[in-house]
């Protein structure tokens, strides 16, 4: 019983880091219009920030949806938010 525990406490930690793994990427590897090194993740947290005049609060509750977008919804999101 404790080794399939184990091995399911793997899998679900295995689908959080390929669930996120594009929010890893940097944005100019995911996006021709962008220069930035930046991990799309910290882009993301650091235009909320921005916006939000560095609520840290707000930005997190801003954030917490691109945390669980499927890579085309994400994808389309931040280009939404980012493109200039």
């Amino acid at each position: 019983m404790v080794i399939i525990k184990e091995r399911e406490a793997d899998f679900n930690m295995a689908q959080t880091v390929e669930m996120t793994k594009l929010l890893d990427q940097p944005m100019n590897e995911v996006f021709d219009w962008s220069d930035s090194t930046l991990p799309i993740r910290d882009a993301v947290w650091n235009h909320y920030m921005d916006e939000d005049t560095h609520d840290t609060n707000k930005t997190a509750d801003e954030v917490a949806p691109y945390m669980s977008m499927k890579d085309d919804e994400l994808k389309a999101a931040v280009e939404k938010l980012l493109k200039k």
